[in-house]
C-alpha cells in the first residue's frame, strides 16, 4: 500500500477546529459573526463555566430553511461566496464555511432555526460531527445555536483552556468590540449568575461610547473624522498593452476613518482598550497599531496606550480578510497610504483639540489606574449588590488586577477589586436615549496666552490665572515642548543654529555605542552637532545646538545612543528624528529649582501658549493643570 491516504471528513474537520475554536471566545466570534451577517437586530448570548459547559447564542435574523440548515454543516458550505472573483471584494463577517462542520466536529451542538417565511422550523442536533435528529419544531423566527461540552472528544484540547475567568473575560471582551462597532443593535451577555452586558440599541456610536464605558470615560474621548480618496494613493493598473478597447479605470473609492481617541490624560496599562473595525470588522492589525503608537508619540509615555474606539470604511478590494483563519488580522492593498493617513488624523485631532487637564483627572487618570476598559467578570460576592453594566451610571469594576496594576516602588498586596454582584432587574425599562454632559467651560488650552503669571512654586511651578481659574504650569516641562518644536521646525528647514565650543569636548563610548554613533552621525549634524571619532572609541563634539552645553551635552549623546541596535534598526526617520529632537530639548530646557525672572515667565508663557500641543512634553509628561473656577467655588461651598 501508498504512504498518503485522505483524511477522513471527521479528521479534516477536527483539524480545521484547531485553526478556527482557539478558546470558546472563538466559537463566539464565528456565531456572533454570523448573526450579524444575518441581518439580526436582537443578539443574546449565554455562557456556563466560561464557555466550557454551555455557549447559547439566540439571534432574531433571517434564520434558514430545512436545506440550508443541513447543507450549512457541510465543509466550505456558505451563502456569501459564488465565485474566486467574490474573495476580492468581501463585504461579509463571515465567508469559509468551516466554522459550523468545525464546531460541531468539537461539541454537542443543537441549531434551532425558522426563516420568516416558513410555517415551521428545524433543529438539528450534532454531537462529534455525527448528526443525531432533524425535526420540525415550533420556533421563532430567527436562530439559536447551542453548544454544550466543548472538546469533549478532544480532551488535550480542553486541558489547554485557561480559568473559567480567564475564558469568560474574553468573551465579555468580544462581546463589547461588536457591541461598539454595531450600536443600532441589541446586545446581551449572561453569565449563570449575572448579567455581564445588557446594551439596548442606540442611534450612534457616540451614545454606545457613553452607554457601555460612561460619563467619565466618554467625557475624556475626543471625536475624529476624515476622509480621502484613493486616487491620491496612486492605485496601480493594468499596462496599455493588457487593457481592452473598452477599458475604464475603476472608481477608486475613499478611506473613511470615524470614532474617538483618548485625551493624553486617559492612558492604560497596555493595549486592550484599542478598538479598531475595518468595514465592521474587529481586527488587531500591526500595522494600524502602530499609526496609533506614532500618533500619539511625544504626546503620552512611551509605557502607556491611549484608548481608542475607531471605524475604518474602504472598498471591499482595497483589503484582504483572507489571510487568517480567525480572521482577525488584515493586508491592506495600499498599506502605507492607510498607515499615514491614520496617524495623520488621530494626531491633527489631538493638535486642533488642545486638551487641558484638570486637578482631578491628572490626580486619578494615571496609566497605573487600570489596565484596560473591559467589563468585570469576577467572582460574585456575598450577596446582590449592583448590577455589573448600568447604562446610566459608572463602568463598575476592571478584569483582575496584575501585578502592573499595584503601584510602583511599594511592597503593598494588589488590591483585588470588590466584585459587583447579581444583576439586580429593575421593574422599569432600560431607556434607550443617552446625552453625554455638555460642558458649560472652556476644556481647551487656548487660553494660555490669556494668562498672568503670579510667580513661582519653589522655584519649579509657575502659578499663573485667567478667567478660567488657577493654572499651574511645569517650567521644565514647558520649556522642552517650546523648545522641541522650535527644533523640528528648524530641522524641516535645514536652518538650526549651533554653538562652536572653545575646545572640543571628548566623549568615550561603548563599541555598541561607536556603532549607533555611526548610524546616527548624519542627523546628528542635521540637529547642529559636529562630531567625528577621536580614536578607536572617543569621538569630539566640535560644535552643538544652541542652549546645550557642559555635562548636560554629554547625557544628552549618551542618552541618544544608549538606544538598543534593535529598536534603532526599527525606527523610521520620523520616529528617529523626533527622539533626538526630544532628547536635545529635554537636556537644553529650563531645570526646576531655577527662579526665573518676571520677563522670563512671561515670554515662556507665551511661547507655550504658540505651540502646536502644549497638553504634554515629548516625553508625555502633563504641562498644564487647571483648577477652574467650578471647581474652586464648589471647594468653598459657593455652589
Amino acid at each position: 500500500m501508498g504512504r498518503i491516504r485522505i483524511l477522513s471528513d471527521l479528521v479534516a474537520n477536527q483539524i480545521a477546529a484547531g485553526e478556527v475554536v482557539e478558546r470558546p471566545a472563538s466559537v463566539v466570534k464565528e456565531l456572533l459573526e454570523n448573526s450579524i451577517d444575518a441581518g439580526a437586530t436582537r443578539i443574546r448570548i449565554e455562557v456556563e463555566a466560561g464557555g466550557r459547559k454551555l455557549i447559547r447564542i439566540a439571534d432574531n435574523g433571517h434564520g434558514m430553511v430545512k436545506d440550508d440548515a443541513l447543507l450549512a454543516f457541510e465543509r466550505h458550505a456558505t451563502s456569501k461566496l459564488r465565485t474566486s472573483d467574490d474573495l476580492l471584494s468581501i463585504s461579509t463577517l463571515g465567508f469559509r464555511g468551516e466554522a459550523l462542520p468545525s464546531i460541531a466536529s468539537v461539541s454537542r451542538l443543537t441549531l434551532e432555526t425558522r426563516a420568516p417565511e416558513e410555517a415551521a422550523g428545524t433543529l438539528v442536533e450534532i454531537a462529534g460531527g455525527n448528526i443525531l435528529r432533524v425535526e420540525e419544531a415550533g420556533l421563532p423566527a430567527g436562530t439559536t445555536i447551542t453548544i454544550r461540552d466543548l472538546f469533549f472528544n478532544t480532551p488535550a484540547r480542553r486541558k489547554f483552556l485557561r480559568s473559567e475567568q480567564t475564558e469568560l473575560s474574553h468573551i465579555a471582551s468580544l462581546v463589547t468590540n461588536y457591541a461598539l462597532a454595531h450600536p443600532t443593535k441589541h446586545f446581551e451577555l449572561h453569565n449563570t449568575t449575572q448579567a455581564l452586558l445588557v446594551a439596548p440599541a442606540v442611534s450612534n456610536s457616540a451614545e454606545r461610547l457613553f452607554q457601555i464605558f460612561g460619563r467619565e470615560t466618554s467625557g475624556l474621548m475626543l471625536p475624529t473624522t476624515a476622509e480621502m480618496d484613493f486616487t491620491r494613493a496612486g492605485l496601480p493598473e493594468p499596462p496599455p498593452w493588457k487593457r481592452e478597447q473598452d477599458y475604464t479605470p475603476p472608481d477608486p473609492g475613499y478611506l473613511r476613518i470615524t470614532g474617538f481617541v483618548s485625551k493624553p490624560e486617559l492612558q492604560k496599562l497596555n493595549r486592550n482598550s484599542v478598538y479598531v473595525f475595518v468595514n465592521h470588522r474587529l481586527v488587531r492589525d500591526k500595522l494600524v497599531l502602530h499609526a496609533l503608537g506614532e500618533a500619539y508619540r511625544n504626546i503620552i509615555p512611551p509605557t502607556s496606550f491611549p484608548v481608542v474606539l475607531l471605524f475604518l470604511e474602504m472598498p471591499p478590494q482595497e483589503v484582504d480578510v483572507n489571510v487568517h483563519p480567525a480572521k482577525t488580522e488584515v493586508r491592506f492593498r495600499q498599506s502605507s497610504f492607510v498607515h499615514d493617513f491614520i496617524r495623520d488624523t488621530v494626531r491633527t485631532t489631538l493638535m486642533q483639540s488642545r486638551p487641558v487637564a484638570s486637578f482631578a483627572a491628572a490626580l486619578h487618570n494615571t496609566p497605573h489606574a487600570s489596565a484596560s476598559l473591559l467589563i468585570d467578570v469576577s467572582p460574585l460576592s456575598n450577596g446582590p449588590s449592583q448590577p455589573v453594566f448600568e447604562p446610566n451610571g459608572q463602568p463598575q469594576s476592571e478584569a483582575d488586577p496584575t501585578a502592573t496594576d499595584v503601584a510602583l516602588f511599594t511592597l503593598a498586596a494588589p488590591q483585588v477589586p470588590e466584585s459587583p454582584g447579581r444583576l439586580a432587574f429593575p421593574e422599569a425599562q432600560v431607556p434607550v436615549g443617552y446625552e453625554a454632559p455638555t460642558p458649560n467651560e472652556s476644556e481647551t488650552l487656548n487660553a494660555l496666552a490669556t494668562l498672568k503669571p503670579l510667580g513661582q512654586l519653589r522655584d519649579s511651578f509657575i502659578l499663573a490665572v485667567n478667567d478660567e481659574g488657577l493654572w499651574i504650569v511645569d517650567q521644565h516641562v514647558a520649556h522642552e515642548r517650546v523648545l522641541f518644536e522650535k527644533i523640528l521646525r528648524e530641522r524641516e528647514v535645514e536652518k538650526v543654529q549651533r554653538q562652536r565650543l572653545l575646545m572640543p569636548v571628548l566623549i568615550d563610548l561603548l563599541p555598541a555605542q561607536m556603532v549607533s554613533f555611526a548610524r546616527l552621525a548624519d542627523e546628528l549634524d542635521r540637529n547642529g552637532f559636529e562630531a567625528e571619532p577621536f580614536g578607536p572609541n572617543t569621538i569630539a563634539i566640535k560644535a552643538a545646538p544652541v542652549g546645550l552645553e557642559g555635562r548636560e551635552l554629554e547625557r544628552m549623546l549618551e542618552e541618544v545612543l544608549a538606544v538598543p541596535d534593535r529598536e534603532q534598526q526599527a525606527e523610521n526617520s520620523e520616529t528617529r528624528r523626533r527622539r533626538i529632537a526630544a532628547s536635545i530639548a529635554c537636556h537644553a530646557a529650563i531645570k526646576i529649582n531655577m527662579p526665573l525672572d518676571p520677563a522670563k515667565i512671561d515670554w515662556l508663557l507665551a511661547e507655550l501658549g504658540k505651540t502646536e500641543h502644549p497638553t504634554s512634553c515629548p516625553h508625555g509628561r502633563p504641562i498644564a493643570l487647571r483648577y477652574s473656577h467650578k471647581d474652586i467655588a464648589k471647594a468653598f461651598q459657593r455652589i
